[in-house]
């Protein structure tokens, strides 16, 4: 489909990467994978045709639709969610209002038998099925169905795009390019801004609907369910393997190793080449072979070895004394906003040296619970920080009470003690902050950057309690790798508010769900949690928390997961006949329409055959309505 040939890119005469070939096919799900800077999201801007590369072509036949998310966008208030949704479907708009311009003409025009009028007819008719075949009838359906998919409410589609937060505009954006349907998705982290139930819908999506993807992105369960091949920026070239994420890391440490053997034998090669020549250099006998050496060395092309991975660093978050039993006791705690419910009679206990998780919809709480414990804002119920309880926090906004004035290494080096100290370097390199960029002022950072150097600080104070509000959002898989290891061999207490299920796996061991205004206690892991509920629904997880009485666990009055899945399905089905329904009306009152039209010419009204086939489709549509009214 899109056919990318011998591309090289350089950036103030520094290489990226150079002559690179290969082909993105028909339903290709590609991950592309890569150290940060390796040149993924530039990959992805040459494709979409935003950046152009120094040396090289990216074709496609003429008619492919290419569409592209970035991870960052200027993005407009002056419409409605539905509004700015609709914007997807300019085509199907500019369709309607060409049918309704030449249905116009049609009933204004008397010369019935001419060619042009048999003509207007035929271009009529043609363009209407396209209408239908597209979907013109019934994509106000599709885009809710899309928009509640990835979180909106049915409410929240008529209010202004200016009342949403970054992160739900984005939302909207990603909306908008999915109901494109293109030929080709690129999408650069689609997930940082998605809950989890967001999250498993659009994988649901791109593995179903999607035709062509291109993904970046950090979250390690979402690029291994919906990708089936991994393509490797490294060093200025690309590794292409047919495979899901899991298995590339295993097909990628067997390459590293490869190299390094090689790597090893050629400095073994030239050690004793240049050995001979130190040896022998004086003694005329040995001056050709000396000279064949020589030539040799020049000729030999150093082997380069992937970069070492520091994820294998071991990393802790230093605990400091003990603290109480009970680091923090909500008993019916409630928050307001105005009218407006976020979550009340909250009761919960965290134990000393529990990890647990804040999970639910954006929206649900679970930042505002974190700054009721925090003590920022007021809130009604009693809510008791234990004896000697020590919080570390990690805000979404944390990266913006930096000193901006300090170098990465130095604001680092601050709050630093002991051998730590001599680590800084390896640390900053574990998450991105290798070799110059340790000698930038934080002023100069990205968000993002900003975002991973607040994480390596709160690493190095010393706690009891960790409260880490989204932390992995800007971390690539090996930085997160290395928060993980830290975060499970910290002896104190930690709350994680996270919609990355592979961070939060074999972390966790409680999980507290966020939903229609009260919190919910369940016993286990993430991935047992998602099978309790079983969130391949989101409908599924709206009726469950407006319905099933408060519980803890899966005990008494909770859905058993047979049961769960089984409502699933049904309701999957049903949604499905009703769709199908809906079109065959629409379908079947289009092919009568034109054919009214027909037999409204003095040729038409002539015609046996359209008289009889008008009465069949009446018919059809009689039964097409009772199946469909019998479904609503």
């Amino acid at each position: 489909m899109i056919s990318i040939d011998h591309l090289s890119v350089e950036f103030s005469a520094k290489p990226l990467f150079s002559d690179i070939s290969y082909v993105i096919n028909d339903h290709d799900r590609i991950a592309l994978v890569g150290k940060n800077g390796a040149g993924k999201s530039t990959m992805l801007k040459i494709i979409a045709g935003i950046q152009q590369a120094t040396e090289g072509t990216v074709s496609a036949p003429r008619d492919t639709t290419i569409a592209y998310l970035p991870q960052v966008m200027i993005l407009t208030d002056e419409r409605t969610v539905r509004q700015e949704a609709e914007q997807a479907f300019e085509h199907i708009t500019e369709m309607k209002q060409e049918l309704d311009r030449l249905n116009n003409e049609l009933a204004e025009r008397t010369d019935y038998e001419s060619e042009a009028y048999m003509a207007l007819i035929e271009h009529f008719t043609h363009l209407n099925e396209r209408f239908q075949m597209m979907g013109g009838m019934n994509y106000q359906a599709e885009l809710e169905r899309t928009l509640q998919g990835l979180g909106f409410r049915p409410e929240d589609l008529d209010r202004p795009t200016s009342e949403f937060s970054g992160g739900w505009r984005m939302r909207i954006e990603l909306a908008k390019l999915l109901l494109q349907h293109p030929d080709v998705l690129l999408l650069d982290e689609p997930t940082n801004h998605l809950d989890i139930e967001s999250i498993q819908w659009l994988e649901n999506f791109l593995s179903t609907r999607a035709k062509a993807v291109v993904l970046v992105s950090h979250d390690r369960a979402f690029i291994n369910n919906v990708t089936n091949r991994t393509i490797e920026i490294t060093c200025g070239r690309i590794y292409d393997y047919k495979v899901k994420y899991d298995e590339y890391v295993t097909l990628h440490a067997e390459r590293r190793e490869q190299q390094l053997r090689a790597l090893e034998n050629q400095q073994r090669e030239i050690a004793e080449a240049r050995a001979f020549i130190d040896r022998f250099r004086y003694q005329a006998s040995k001056a050709i072979q000396v000279q064949q050496k020589i030539r040799q060395l020049e000729k030999i092309v150093p082997i380069e070895v992937d970069e070492v991975d520091n994820s294998a660093l071991r990393l802790k978050f230093t605990c400091s004394l003990r603290s109480g039993d009970f680091p923090v006791i909500c008993d019916e705690v409630g928050k307001n906003y105005g009218e407006h419910c976020v979550f009340k009679g909250v009761n919960l206990t965290i134990r000393r040296g529990e990890k647990v998780a804040f999970v639910g919809r954006n929206g649900e709480g679970k930042t505002t619970l974190v700054k009721c414990i925090m003590d920022e804002i007021p809130f009604d119920g009693t809510l008791k920080v234990g004896h000697n309880v020590q919080i570390g926090y990690f805000a979404q906004n944390q990266a913006q009470l930096l000193d901006g004035e300090l170098t990465v290494f130095d604001t680092i080096d601050h709050v630093a003690k002991g051998d730590i100290r001599l680590k800084i370097r390896d640390i900053l390199g574990a998450f991105m902050f290798g070799g110059e960029a340790g000698d930038k002022k934080v002023k100069f950072l990205s968000g993002g950057e900003r975002t991973r150097l607040a994480m390596i600080k709160l690493l190095l104070e010393p706690v009891n309690c960790l409260i880490l509000d989204e932390p992995t959002n800007h971390l690539d898989m090996r930085s997160k790798d290395v928060l993980k290891a830290a975060i499970r061999d910290f002896d104190g207490t930690v709350i994680v508010v996270s919609h990355d299920r592979e961070f939060l796996d074999g972390l966790v061991t409680k999980v507290y769900e966020f939903g229609g205004g009260k919190v919910r206690e369940h016993l286990g892991g993430i991935y047992e949690f998602l099978k309790n509920k079983d969130i391949d629904s989101l409908n599924q997880l709206n009726t469950s928390s407006k319905e099933v009485p408060v519980q803890k666990g899966s005990g008494e009055g909770a859905l058993s997961y047979a049961e769960q899945k089984a409502l699933a399905r049904e309701q999957k089905k049903r949604e499905k006949a009703l769709q199908e329904a809906e079109e065959k009306v629409t379908q079947l009152e289009a092919a009568i329409r034109i054919l009214e039209d027909q037999m409204s010419t003095p040729e038409g009204s002539q015609d046996v055959q359209l008289y009889e086939k008008h009465g069949r489709l009446k018919a059809q549509l009689k039964q097409a309505e009772e199946e469909w009214e019998a479904l609503i």
